[in-house]
């Protein structure tokens, strides 16, 4: 296929492309690196197959030729960039889901839109299976990637009923591994970064709230069996092994060796008590399921990182 690849630069959309091409499909990351970077798609510039274009998916998608897929990964997704790009995302989530729909459109393709758990925003439901609506603070902190994320999905379901778009929807939860950006904001980044300099990692609350990460290649499997199936969803993709953030701090501080301990900090406004997917939907529809620990994808990932800041 000729695919599309939206965000194509960032920690799942690259990986999503390496792994496109493996395959032997022909791939056009589009990226205007506010949150991406060019040097997580660098060794992909040779392969064959590959092109990429800078350019936000807001304004338009200035790439030639048809597609056969379309994937949408395009949208800052860390807390962290929830106030200072709050216009970037919305219109993102709005403007760049809709250019990107009309290129399915015009072209016939099968469209992925990657979503996010956090439409379930702080649930009463857990863990939280697809058909859970969600308790969501529409004008809370963290509205912009909550709301943004709702009306993508909404914006999907709309082309797929009116034009017969061909639509496939992703909730993608917490995802991590090489290629973050260290200066990200989320948890598993912020605390190999500060493990890796010797400082304390910053708990927020006292650490009980929980999370399920996934290993961005188990991510990417699920995004590539989603996009093969028959199911529009939406699909919860993650992992259902749910730790609290002092159980992942402390597993850092194992794996780097860190002698700093942990700060605790004041907890974040809106911010989810737990954070757990019914994966029910996934293994039934797709016949996918996360196979890489924790513990495992954590030291390849502060391997990564220490990579990048040892002399």
């Amino acid at each position: 296929m000729r695919v599309l690849v939206a965000g194509g630069a960032g920690l799942i959309g690259s990986a999503l492309c390496a792994r496109l091409l493996e395959r032997g499909d022909e791939v056009v990351c589009v990226d205007n690196l506010v949150t991406g970077s060019a040097s997580n798609v660098a060794g992909l510039g040779g392969r064959a197959g590959f092109s990429w274009v800078e350019a936000d998916v807001a304004a338009g998608v200035p790439v030639p030729g048809a597609f056969e897929a379309v994937i949408n990964l395009a949208c800052p997704a860390s807390p962290a960039d929830f106030g200072p790009l709050a216009r970037e995302i919305l219109d993102t989530g709005s403007r760049g889901v809709a250019n990107l729909l009309e290129v399915a459109r015009r072209d016939g393709a099968r469209f992925l839109q990657a979503s996010t758990s956090e439409v379930y925003g702080d649930p009463l439901v857990h863990p939280q299976p697809e058909s859970y609506w969600g308790n969501v603070n529409p004008v809370g902190p963290r509205s912009v990637y909550d709301e943004a994320k709702r009306f993508g999905e909404a914006l999907t379901m709309a082309y797929h009923r009116l034009y017969g778009v061909e639509v496939r929807i992703a909730r993608i939860f917490n995802t991590y591994g090489p290629r973050m950006r260290p200066d990200d904001g989320r948890a598993v980044s912020n605390f190999v970064a500060q493990a890796l300099r010797g400082e304390p990692l910053t708990v927020h609350g006292d650490g009980s709230q929980s999370r399920s990460f996934c290993y961005v290649d188990d991510q990417v499997g699920g995004l590539l069996a989603l996009l093969g199936s028959g199911c529009s969803g939406p699909v919860n993709i993650g992992h259902d092994d749910e730790r609290t953030m002092l159980e992942v701090a402390t597993l850092v501080i194992e794996l780097t060796g860190s002698r700093a301990g942990v700060r605790f900090v004041e907890r974040t406004a809106d911010d989810p008590v737990r954070r757990r997917p019914d994966l029910t939907l996934a293994r039934r529809e797709l016949g996918w399921e996360p196979t890489t620990p924790l513990s495992e994808g954590l030291a390849r990932t502060v391997e990564w990182f220490r990579s990048r800041t040892d002399p």
